[in-house]
């Protein structure tokens, strides 16, 4: 299950040590350890990051088999948590340390900036080929975040990008070996630490106003 640490004034919350689904326990638990940071005086940034091979491979699909009469409320928790990682008010860098698929790739996208680790794992919306159409919300956050070009490329195609690939199309900002990737992402934050929490949130609110309403908007 997830967990949060923290290292040299910046938050790490490892989100586990296996494929990182977005079961209703993972998400909850996510959740309070979101709390946490923000709820803390100090450090005031966050960096995400996984364990082995996965980063996250997004919805719980064995869950979801089973419990389909919550579909909607599922689908509700999720595209909250996206937005509310779109709008933290702290620096927020994804580490993707692994595969990051569908919506798990989306949780990547709502941070700030990624550092993805360059010799192994993928990056990838594979809904095109397992017949899943972006919700409203899903579909503002990506195209929120990336170019058109960038969003036509991932989204209609359901290819497998690696980390320099994913880098080139503008998906994540950077590569690392595998033993800086979390370092580096902290990099990018730590000296961002200390911003006014209320001023960020506006800001990230504002800029992505559009996917956060898709994302809240209740399904029809």
């Amino acid at each position: 299950m997830p967990e949060l640490r923290e290292e040299n004034d910046v938050y790490v919350l490892d989100l586990g040590d296996d494929e990182n689904r977005f079961s209703p326990e993972w998400l909850k638990t996510v959740h309070s350890l979101l709390d946490t940071v923000v709820d803390a005086p100090s450090p005031g940034a966050l960096v995400t990051t996984g364990q082995g091979k996965f980063y996250s491979n997004g919805l719980d699909l064995d869950w979801l088999l089973n419990n389909y009469d919550q579909l909607d409320a599922y689908r509700t928790e999720i595209h909250e948590l996206l937005a509310r990682v779109l709008t933290l008010p702290v620096p927020t860098v994804a580490a993707i340390n692994g595969h990051a698929f569908g919506a798990g790739a989306m949780l990547a996208l709502a941070h700030d900036f990624r550092v993805m680790r360059a010799n192994r794992g993928y990056f990838c919306f594979p809904e095109a080929d397992i017949n899943i159409p972006f919700t409203p919300g899903m579909a503002a956050l990506i195209q929120g975040k990336i170019t058109p070009a960038a969003a036509v490329a991932s989204m209609t195609t359901g290819r497998r990008f690696g980390g320099a690939q994913a880098r080139d199309l503008g998906l994540v900002d950077e590569t690392a070996t595998e033993a800086d990737v979390v370092r580096n992402a902290a990099e990018i934050v730590r000296p961002l630490a200390g911003k006014d929490r209320a001023t960020l949130s506006a800001i990230k609110s504002t800029m992505f106003a559009n996917a956060v309403a898709a994302l809240r908007t209740p399904a029809q």
